[in-house]
């Protein structure tokens, strides 16, 4: 099992969310997060001064999956994560050892 981390833009969120349902992928938690990268934010003025937003919105979204459905799964996000710009986002890979299901007890891929 792997568990894939995707950092992308709040304006791909729901475009996303539908792609992974048409693709029949259940089980994902979304976070909103702030960070920063290679982006760097903007300048405003404050009360005459300059001020640096380098921390930006960003939304995270887990996976656990079947180590069969890591390639396809990452070829989703991306198509519809990529806008071609700075601030695109990073997909994170990354191994799992278990899953256990409480209400069940079932482990592994019976799990998910």
């Amino acid at each position: 099992m792997k568990k894939i981390e995707a950092i992308i833009r709040p304006s791909r969120l729901e475009a996303l969310k539908d792609e992974l349902h048409e693709a029949k992928i259940s089980g994902l938690t979304i976070s909103q997060v702030l960070g920063c990268g290679q982006q760097m934010g903007w300048t405003e003025q404050y009360r005459s001064n300059k001020v640096l937003i380098n921390i930006l919105p960003k939304i995270e979204i887990k996976l656990i999956v079947d180590d069969d459905n890591v390639d396809n799964i990452v070829d989703l996000i991306i198509k519809v994560a990529r806008t071609g710009e700075v601030g695109d986002g990073k997909i994170f890979i990354s191994n799992v050892e278990d899953c256990i299901r409480i209400r069940t007890g079932e482990r592994g891929k019976e799990a998910l």
